[in-house]
């Protein structure tokens, strides 16, 4: 397998292909709760320290030491990964968490608006009932005054009656004779009465026009109050207004009452008058028998006299009832102040309270964005660290995955060929492979045994995979010859979702970590291109069947291989698909599997005759942070090599091999001088090789003729 490369800049490597050596057995991280380092923290300067720090040997040539040191020098930097992932996680449970406290202090601002409305209505409510109360008790005052002159002119008129009667009498005790000429002086007076009448009429008049002029002015009053709505302060200052007109209306009520009193009593006084008339008519009437006429109209006069009485009696109740009224006007009058007084007291604690929760929303907010920064630095120092391990692990590594034996391997074995060596240096990593009596032994940087699942290879090359994300070019290709599960280790068996290969575990991966990316504000846009190298021709596997195929001896569409400026290869006229999601691809797989060549051989039924390259690009951008990040990742599922003395083929069968075979030679030279360093790389020695910046693995089988393949 290859690593990932960033902007063209190749990792040392580690393995026996780069120079010789060999990487340590590969182990998971140690967890920092159960180890001995779980309650270390690591600054910026402790990181920077570890990740400049230099390998001091006592004596360069010890590889044991060597390998000790690198162990060591692996644990820390997983170890500080795995610190720095924890504290990740906080962050973003952190930054959720203030998220959600913004949320409930907008929540809060809300209902706090809506209750400061409410307020405001209640207290339009109440100035509008007020004045309405204004209105009625100015209503019933133009009232109560006019009613008052009424009063005035009964009392004036039984003056004049008691004048009159006081003449009367006089006259009857001088001369009873007179009595007629008297009763003429009496309807004299009446007639002076209908005038006086008709003179309170017409005042009565001019009083209805005074009253108009003054509902004239107090239209115009409340005009001026309408328009001293539109400011909050004219509402203390129309109280204050309306106290004073409440005090002044409460004096005139007073005098109107002292008023009152003082003609009640005059009333009182008159009635007892009345009382003693009343004895002196009817002793008048017992003498003056002959003057029973006259008695009736001063009778009739009498009657005249109780109906104002009653008339006294009214307006008296009159003017009780309207004080009660004015005394509950009064007490509402106080509890609208009161009110008022306990709105603004209101008003003033919510707008306290919203000062509070505006300067908490202000602290949130830069809590959120410290926490966003130090997520954004945790991030950048993780990928840092992430692909410093994968650097120290190798830039070319070389993975075998050993087949389980099938039923017809087992014709003409000779007892167990393959073996793995028990010792601490090579476990794991070494395979020993016995052939014609000879012993053979390689080391890889991993050995996959037969009882490995698909988990167990993907695990190894998934960190791969999050280099792509963070913008490496990553390259994974399968590497055997024919029969030894390459295709099965690439695609997996259709329909057993515990045996995926490869590129479903890895698409599975790429998306899911898009969708938890999200959440930091991460946008990735994905294109998938599949293509076949077969007999060192391009054919595009996601356009139509014919298109790219040679029939009839007349080739099909011709595609070049070209490099752009910043050294990505590129195809011209190859189908590029853009995909959203993890679905969209497996539809391409399975359009791409049926068009691709796979033919018979005698060592393989379903054996492929072409090179299959899938390609995802990647490209991701973060506004928040103005972040942009460009990765490949090219998954290679490589055609078998195989020995023609094996595979019997002719015709077209070996030409297909031939070229197969040359193909995987021309791989094997790259590989080596990128190894060695060398500088001239052959890559144009094939159509592989010029597309392709290698990773490899390698499958083998445990079959002895298997076995028997081309180092």
């Amino acid at each position: 397998m290859v690593g990932p490369t960033h902007n063209g800049v190749v990792r040392r490597a580690f393995s026996v292909v780069n120079g010789g050596q060999d990487l340590l057995p590969n182990s998971n991280p140690p967890s920092n709760g159960g180890s001995e380092y779980g309650g270390i923290e690591f600054t910026r300067e402790d990181v920077d320290a570890l990740l400049s720090e230099r390998m001091k040997y006592k004596n360069k040539y010890n590889y044991k030491e060597r390998c000790d040191n690198m162990m060591d020098y692996i644990r820390r930097l997983r170890l500080c990964i795995r610190w720095f992932q924890e504290l990740e996680g906080y962050y973003l449970f952190d930054v959720e968490k203030l998220r959600n406290e913004l949320e409930l202090t907008e929540r809060r601002l809300a209902e706090m608006e809506v209750q400061l409305k409410n307020k405001d209505e209640e207290l339009n409510m109440i100035i509008a009932e007020l004045r309405n109360s204004l209105a009625s008790l100015q209503e019933k005052l133009s009232k109560e005054e006019s009613d008052k002159l009424v009063a005035m002119d009964a009392l004036a008129n039984e003056k004049e009656v008691r004048i009159s009667m006081e003449k009367l009498q006089a006259n009857l005790t001088e001369e009873l004779g007179k009595a007629q000429g008297e009763l003429q002086s009496a309807n004299q007076r009446i007639a002076s009465i209908n005038d006086m009448y008709k003179l309170l009429q017409e005042y009565n008049s001019s009083l209805q026009v005074y009253n108009s002029k003054l509902q004239t002015d107090l239209d115009a009053a409340h005009e001026t109050i309408r328009r001293g709505e539109k400011e909050k302060a004219a509402i203390v200052e129309n109280l204050s207004n309306l106290r004073g007109q409440y005090h002044s209306l409460q004096d005139q009520f007073i005098s109107s009452k002292d008023f009152l009193h003082e003609t009640t009593r005059q009333k009182d006084a008159l009635l007892n008058e009345v009382v003693s008339l009343r004895a002196e008519l009817q002793q008048v009437r017992d003498d003056r028998d002959c003057q029973q006429s006259k008695a009736q109209a001063l009778t009739t006069e009498l009657a005249n006299c109780k109906e104002l009485a009653t008339k006294s009696n009214e307006l008296e109740a009159r003017c009780l009832s309207q004080s009660n009224q004015l005394r509950t006007v009064q007490d509402q009058l106080e509890a609208a102040e009161k009110k008022l007084q306990m709105s603004d007291m209101s008003a003033l604690e919510m707008r306290a309270e919203f000062e509070g929760q505006k300067q908490l929303l202000s602290e949130l907010q830069s809590r959120l964005e410290d926490a966003e920064f130090k997520l954004i630095e945790g991030e950048k120092l993780r990928k840092k660290l992430h692909n410093t391990v994968l650097e120290l692990k190798g830039n070319i590594r070389v993975f075998c995955r050993v087949r389980p034996l099938l039923p017809d391997d087992f014709s003409g074995a000779e007892g167990k060929i393959i073996s793995y060596p028990l010792s601490t240096e090579a476990r794991g990593r070494g395979i020993e492979l016995l052939q014609n009596g000879q012993k053979h032994s390689f080391t890889f940087d991993k050995v996959f045994m037969p009882m490995a699942t698909q988990e167990d290879v993907f695990v190894e090359i998934s960190q791969l995979v999050q280099s792509a994300l963070d913008g490496y070019k990553v390259c994974i290709f399968a590497y055997g010859q024919t029969g030894s599960g390459k295709t099965y280790t690439m695609m997996g068996k259709p329909g057993h979702s515990d045996q995926k290969g490869l590129i479903p575990r890895t698409l599975e991966q790429i998306f899911q970590t898009k969708q938890a990316l999200l959440s930091q504000g991460w946008k990735y846009d994905m294109q998938v291109s599949m293509l076949e190298i077969y007999n060192e021709t391009i054919r595009d596997l996601l356009t139509n069947r014919d298109s790219s195929r040679i029939e009839n001896g007349t080739a099909g569409k011709q595609y070049a291989i070209k490099h752009d400026v910043d050294g990505n290869a590129q195809v011209s006229d190859l189908t590029v698909v853009d995909v959203c999601t993890k679905r969209e691809v497996t539809s391409l797989l399975d359009r791409a599997a049926h068009s691709r060549s796979v033919g018979k051989t005698q060592m393989n039924e379903q054996s492929s005759r072409s090179h299959f390259v899938f390609t995802l690009r990647i490209s991701g951008v973060n506004e928040s942070t103005e972040q942009q990040v460009e990765g490949i990742l090219n998954l290679i599922d490589l055609a078998g090599s195989e020995r023609l003395s094996k595979s019997g083929s002719t015709g077209d069968r070996l030409k297909e091999t031939q070229a197969i075979n040359k193909s995987l030679s021309s791989l094997s030279d790259v590989i080596f001088a990128l190894a060695k360093k060398e500088d001239f790389v052959p890559f144009r020695n094939s159509k592989l090789t010029y597309l392709l910046q290698s990773l490899r693995a390698v499958n083998v089988s445990e079959a002895d003729q298997i076995a028997e393949r081309r180092a």
